[in-house]
């Protein structure tokens, strides 16, 4: 995450008429010797192995937080305080408890959560046709987040295996950008009930996470997210069912989003293969010229160009903090569900 969104720092300029001058001040991490590589390579100013440091420097304006997840509130809520900008990779905490003590403390502050997969043209693009009416009434949000590294054993000393450091293992990692795409293109969540599973005996964190959701707009979802999806290199997928058609996304073909209108002639129906790179389309037009392809680190790019005109302006941006604690909120419930093994309400105030 440190290389994707340095690489956003410095590209973003070169894409977007930006409100600001973009400094690189500070760069901050654990190794010392890794630290000066990485600022050496990506235009840093500085570093250190505290990230306490940016917190009282005046000559900072805006922190942006890729900690392990144990690091992100108390991160999150000191640069609050002291009238930082303040982005953030998710999840935003390790539990609910402290999501919402970091979007009170952010309340007067322009914040982001780092779910870039919204600024990917062909899921933005999937949120105008719905929006548009194009599916009509939605039955079914069937979404999947799939990799295959976890029967990997020589990760297992690493953070993201540490529950005291990454609260638990897919879920917070895979599942939280399901349900942030989910409540972007489908809006909120009224319940869910929810299994996990560890397949490598004695592994703190789960391996697998799979759940049911009801919608408040009346449609009814499955949810998987695992790292033991044996052929998945980064398998995130949906598949949207309506009244008027069928939306289907895989972030492997980045460019592409099926489509089937249920309008053409029935001997017509067929699921359309888009394209996403025309200049009309969503956030695309900010790249290349139409057919040529973008990348995941434009999503970063996008997504920090846009929080930055929106903080020019003072307008609102999504993802904020609310946003992530949004997201945080049906995560701890369907967390407790795996536990209880019962439906658990999910929604705001459940």
């Amino acid at each position: 995450m440190g290389k994707a969104h340095s690489n956003a720092y410095v590209q973003a300029p070169h894409f977007y008429d930006l409100p600001y001058r973009l400094r690189r001040s500070l760069l901050c991490g654990r190794d010392a010797a890794a630290l000066a590589a990485m600022a050496d390579r990506w235009g840093w100013e500085s570093t250190s192995t505290d990230w306490r440091a940016a917190i009282d420097r005046r000559d900072i304006d805006a922190v942006d937080i890729a900690l392990p997840n144990h690091l992100h509130a108390e991160a999150a809520i000191a640069a609050a305080r002291a009238g930082k900008i303040v982005l953030c990779e998710k999840p935003m905490a390790l539990s609910l408890a402290d999501a919402q003590a970091m979007a009170d403390a952010a309340k007067n502050v322009p914040t982001m959560v780092w779910f870039n997969y919204r600024r990917v043209p062909a899921i933005a693009y999937a949120r105008e046709l719905i929006q548009a009416g194009r599916l009509g009434t939605i039955f079914h949000y069937d979404a999947a987040y799939r990799q295959q590294w976890g029967p990997d054993r020589s990760r297992d000393g690493t953070w993201k295996m540490d529950p005291a450091q990454a609260g638990s293992g897919v879920a917070d990692d895979l599942l939280t950008h399901l349900l942030d795409t989910a409540l972007y293109l489908n809006g909120p969540v009224s319940e869910g009930i929810a299994l996990s599973r560890t397949f490598v005996p004695g592994r703190p964190v789960d391996d697998a996470f799979v759940a049911l959701l009801r919608f408040e707009n009346g449609s009814v979802g499955t949810f998987e997210a695992t790292r033991f999806a044996i052929g998945c290199k980064n398998a995130n997928t949906f598949q949207i069912h309506g009244s008027g058609g069928m939306l289907r996304f895989d972030l492997e073909r980045l460019n592409h989003l099926e489509f089937l209108d249920a309008a053409d002639p029935s001997v017509e129906q067929g699921p359309r293969d888009v394209l996403v790179t025309d200049m009309k389309h969503p956030i695309f037009g900010h790249f290349w010229k139409p057919g040529h392809i973008i990348g995941y680190e434009h999503t970063f790019i996008a997504a920090l160009a846009e929080f930055l005109d929106s903080v020019s302006r003072g307008a609102p941006f999504h993802p904020n903090f609310s946003d992530g604690l949004d997201v945080q909120r049906v995560l701890d419930r369907l967390q407790r569900s795996a536990k209880t093994r019962q439906w658990t309400a999910a929604g705001e105030g459940a």
